[in-house]
């Protein structure tokens, strides 16, 4: 069975969350799906107090963090959505990425992470979805995910019932595509790229540059300044 989380960046159903909707209801086969709307289920903004750095238990926002965490450990497939609001993600979706900095692979990432895929959705009334969907791919590339899909896309509309039938149709072929896509690939590559990064904040760690010595414990513990891989069993 597939699982699969997604994380709204809004708290409305609008023309993102309708792209979203589409693209699951596409996905073929038996499958779990927990979606999580950002601000309802996480309103909060980082701190900066970094004490997640020596625990993410330690984080003063952990309890209504930790669900989330644990879903998107467990899941196969994370989906993650935001509208584009002035031509960047929207804030609950960065204050959600900010939350979960230490997933990034220069600090504790979570080898989980390098055998999931990921798909990012944006649409904007105008221009810059697709920026915004890169930006939101960024991140996830950084917390060792190989495999992430974007898609934006210009509604010409401010909500779902305004889009042009034109617009939806070609929304529905997009999402089938992918959806199809996505249903063909049945193992996650770990490319050149996700390789090279591993390697370079492992250089990192071993140098003694990491933000806390906290770090460099948890990637020997790993056994990843060793030659250890996170995405091999």
């Amino acid at each position: 069975m597939m699982k699969i989380v997604v994380i709204h960046g809004q708290n409305h159903k609008g023309s993102t969350w309708n792209v979203a909707n589409i693209f699951l209801q596409d996905i073929t086969g038996e499958k779990e799906v927990k979606e999580f709307f950002m601000p309802r289920d996480l309103n909060h903004f980082c701190t900066g107090c970094y004490s997640c750095l020596e625990s993410r238990k330690n984080c003063p926002f952990w309890e209504d963090k930790k669900p989330i965490n644990d879903a998107m450990k467990e899941a196969n497939l994370l989906i993650l959505t935001t509208p584009n609001y002035c031509m960047m993600p929207s804030a609950p979706m960065k204050a959600f990425l900010d939350l979960f900095f230490t997933n990034w692979l220069a600090h504790k990432p979570y080898e989980e992470m390098f055998k999931k895929r990921a798909v990012v959705i944006s649409t904007a009334s105008g221009a810059g979805a697709g920026k915004a969907s890169k930006l939101v791919a960024s991140n996830l590339l950084n917390w060792g995910i190989p495999e992430v899909i974007t898609y934006g896309i210009s509604v010409n509309a401010i909500n779902w019932k305004m889009l042009p039938d034109r617009k939806k149709k070609k929304i529905e072929k997009d999402m089938k595509r992918l959806a199809t896509k996505l249903s063909r690939k049945k193992k996650v590559k770990v490319g050149v790229k996700t390789r090279i990064l591993f390697w370079l904040y492992g250089g990192m760690q071993k140098a003694n540059w990491g933000a806390s010595p906290s770090e460099k414990e948890y990637w020997e513990g790993k056994g990843w300044l060793n030659g250890v891989k996170p995405w091999k069993e």
